[in-house]
């Protein structure tokens, strides 16, 4: 028969995989037609669970298309009782998308959902428990807690990890439960498992992150933990520990001969450590929790997630050193082999930490190399990192660069020329030894019949001469013998206002007067940009020439008179007569700007001491700061870091900057950090009134008390490996040994009725020997069956205080 029953539960199985596939395989074919309403509401009434579940398939279908389903409310919600997980997954699915809609309808529901919490199976609890807090229906907050508050001391880490996920949406529908929450909280946060205790930490960082207290006592085992969890539950336990570590651990620092980065105690021990008075280099020693943190998140730079890697390279900066700064370049610079996307956000944060730290990126100088695929804000970034780590780099690494940079001056794209060029200006000014190369570089490009490649190179070479100007006398002569093939407005206004800015020099025989009187000859058909610096030219020519009369009229002894300088009417010099010229034709330009200006500076020469101090006032040298300089302070990983903006440009909002690090002396004290409510024989001390005990923990403690009163019973001495001692010697009792003692419990069950078999068998054939001796020999052995009754009846009472589960009765 059994065989028979086991055959036919094997057909209908068969039935059922060949009834599925032929479905599959009709849908495939054939997409299915939409029904109306009518029908599928006639699914969802079917008896039978296969049209049941098809019906809410196509409902969850209608519903992610937009199409109205609430009317099958109630059809679909009757189906919550339905002992088939499919159709649980889907009616919850539907139940958390119209609660809102319908929330009287939805707190129907409630009561078969909170059976479904005391399931046998974890998905079911687990699912309920998702499922109740995903209703927003403010009415169950208090229901939800309690559902939370039971998921909390669940046996299954699995339920317990929903229950976890669950506080922040219990707290968003009734933020008045924070203190219970809180409460369910600091259990799960010290939870063993780590798939509970990340879970706990995202919790934690929504509903109270300023609750830095209730991370003391769990610091070290979530800081243990962080290797095995989920990526999800690493970012909020790296971000919380950034935080955490800013808040309690001080910035120490010590002056160390050796300028390694150690502990002070093993300083002290190699007497590493110095006077102040003495020479040596401070550096910074880290507490030894803190070190524990950096030490337990390196493996995590191999994380196949770029956001986890970001997330330590963060952390590293924040909080660590620059030696643990230079563990991270690595892995940084491997994240450039992902997709466009991650290069980008991946290249903005290796730029934020290359302003700091430029000579640690210098072996990678080739994976910083522009390629025909980078679009303009990677190869912008490439461009930016090339130039930090120009003056860091070896001769060769420098030559390399240039010449990439040269290469792409020389292209087709104007946004890449502009850039290129500049960056051969940063690298000019912050090496130079390499300046020479860089500005040969720059004076073949200005005669070049791209306009953008000629105006960018002079703007460039113009900052450069600005930094040493009596070094570049000869530069500027050479850049004036080109303004006939400059064909750039802006390219012939840089070289025009280059050489007003060297007109003093050597007196009257300086080129200045020459180039003006050169430029007056076609002036009209010059830009108004090149107008502007004409006109300037000429007011910075005759202030030179009004101030050398000065100088004359001042050295005779006594003064001649009329020996002061001339008005411009009287004097016949020919740079008089040029900026008389140059304001006849600026007087009669068709631009207001260009009037203006020939009358403000006419106005000026009329005072050579105020127009000097105007016109002719050093000028600091202009300095090309990085790009990437408006981004530096931001946290990186951060969303600002990449938009450059925060609050203010960009509209951003949320954004928060990490918190300063706490003064010496007001730091938390490092005992709290130690595990609280562990007593000497490792069970856990007893909780505060109303809060949740993992059931782990309700375990051993029952395992403990147990063992306590079988001790105080007298009857028999406690079994190795019981509930007071565990059977491996250390620490409380895991699961495996509960139930490895079980295992046991039934071997010795098995022999106790082994052993009582085995009695009745011996019992049997004594009587069988009885019957056959003589009527004369009974009485004989009827004594001897007394004196063995009472022998086994011995055995039988010493076998009920040995083990008082198994009792051997002597049958009769």
């Amino acid at each position: 028969m059994e065989s028979i029953a086991r055959i036919s539960s094997l057909l209908e199985n068969a039935r059922e995989l060949t009834l599925d596939a032929a479905s599959a395989a009709r849908s495939s074919r054939s997409s299915s037609k939409p029904l109306d309403r009518t029908q599928v509401k006639k699914l969802l009434d079917s008896r039978n669970e296969r049209e049941v579940l098809d019906g809410l398939r196509r409902v969850i279908s209608m519903m992610y298309r937009s199409q109205k389903t609430l009317p099958l409310f109630s059809s679909v919600v009757k189906n919550v009782a339905s002992p088939n997980l499919e159709i649980k997954k889907l009616v919850y699915i539907y139940l958390i998308h119209h609660a809102e809609q319908e929330p009287d309808l939805a707190l129907l529901s409630i009561n078969t959902i909170q059976k479904s919490l005391s399931d046998t199976s974890p998905q079911v609890r687990a699912l309920a428990l998702r499922t109740m807090s995903g209703i927003r229906v403010p009415v169950i907050s208090q229901i939800v807690s309690l559902a939370i508050r039971k998921g909390a001391g669940d046996m299954s880490a699995y339920v317990r990890r929903a229950a976890a996920l669950a506080i922040p949406k219990c707290y968003r529908l009734d933020p008045s439960q924070l203190p219970q929450l809180m409460e369910y909280l600091t259990t799960l946060l010290g939870d063993k498992q780590y798939y509970v205790a990340g879970a706990a930490v995202t919790a934690f960082l929504e509903v109270c992150p300023e609750r830095i207290d209730l991370i003391h006592k769990n610091y070290r085992n979530l800081v243990k933990m962080i290797v095995d969890m989920d990526e999800w539950s690493q970012l909020s336990t790296l971000r919380l520990m950034t935080v955490y570590a800013r808040k309690c651990f001080p910035r120490r620092t010590k002056l160390s001969k050796t300028g390694k980065e150690t502990s002070p105690d093993i300083q002290e021990f190699y007497g590493e450590g110095v006077d102040a008075s003495s020479e040596g280099q401070e550096v910074v020693y880290l507490d030894p929790d803190l070190e524990l943190l950096l030490t337990a998140i390196k493996p995590l730079l191999q994380s196949r997630n770029s956001g986890v890697v970001m997330a330590v390279a963060r952390c590293y900066s924040a909080i660590g050193t620059p030696t643990y700064v230079q563990a991270a370049v690595g892995p940084l610079v491997a994240l450039l082999r992902g997709g466009q996307d991650i290069q980008q956000v991946a290249l903005f944060n290796i730029v934020s930490i290359c302003l700091n730290h430029p000579a640690s990126f210098v072996k990678y100088a080739t994976h910083f190399l522009v390629r025909a695929t980078d679009t303009q804000q990677v190869w912008e970034l490439k461009l930016e990192l090339l130039t930090l780590i120009f003056p860091h780099a070896p001769p060769h690494i420098k030559s390399l660069i240039l010449n990439e940079l040269e290469h792409f001056s020389r292209g087709s794209d104007k946004g890449l020329i502009r850039e290129a060029v500049r960056a051969i200006g940063r690298c000019a000014q912050t090496d130079t030894a390499t300046a020479p190369r860089c500005f040969r570089l720059l004076l073949d490009q200005i005669t070049s019949l791209d306009g953008t490649l000629a105006a960018e190179s002079l703007t460039v070479i113009r900052h450069l001469i600005q930094q040493d100007p009596t070094a570049h006398v000869a530069t500027v002569v050479r850049l004036a013998k080109n303004l006939d093939s400059a064909t750039d407005p802006q390219a012939r206004a840089t070289i025009v206002w280059l050489v007003g800015e060297f007109s003093g020099l050597n007196g009257e025989d300086n080129i200045a007067a020459d180039v003006l009187r050169i430029l007056l000859k076609d002036f009209p058909s010059e830009s108004e940009v090149a107008k502007r610096q004409i006109v300037l030219l000429g007011a910075k020519v005759y202030l030179h020439h009004l101030n050398r009369q000065i100088e004359e009229a001042s050295s005779q002894d006594p003064p001649s008179e009329g020996s002061g300088p001339k008005l411009l009417e009287e004097d016949d010099h020919p740079i008089a007569k040029l900026w008389t010229y140059t304001m006849l034709l600026a007087r009669y330009d068709t631009s207001y700007d260009l009037r203006d200006r020939a009358r403000l500076y006419k106005s000026l020469l009329s005072v050579p001491q105020l127009a000097t101090l105007m016109l002719l006032a050093p000028k600091p040298a202009p300095q090309a700061p990085s790009p990437s300089e408006t981004r530096k302070g931001y946290t990186l990983g951060s969303a600002t870091l990449v938009l450059a903006g925060g609050g203010g440009v960009h509209g951003l909002r949320g954004y928060e900057d990490l918190p300063d690090w706490v003064e010496k002396g007001q730091e938390p004290d490092p005992k709290l950090r130690d595990r609280e409510g562990i007593d000497d024989k490792g069970g856990y001390a007893a909780r505060g009134k109303g809060l949740p005990i993992p059931a782990a923990e309700r375990i051993t403690s029952a395992g403990s008390s147990s063992t306590r009163n079988s001790s105080f019973s007298g009857s028999r001495s406690p079994v190795k490996g019981s509930f007071g001692s565990p059977a491996n010697g250390v620490g409380a009792k895991t699961l495996d040994d509960w139930l490895a003692e079980e295992e046991e419990e039934e071997e010795r069950q098995k022999q106790r009725a082994a052993v009582k078999v085995q009695v009745e068998e011996s019992s049997e054939e004594e009587e069988s020997e009885e019957e056959d001796d003589d009527e004369e020999e009974g009485e004989d052995d009827e004594e001897e069956e007394d004196e063995s009754g009472e022998e086994e009846e011995s055995s039988e009472e010493e076998e009920e205080e040995s083990d008082e589960d198994a009792r051997l009765v002597r049958p009769r």
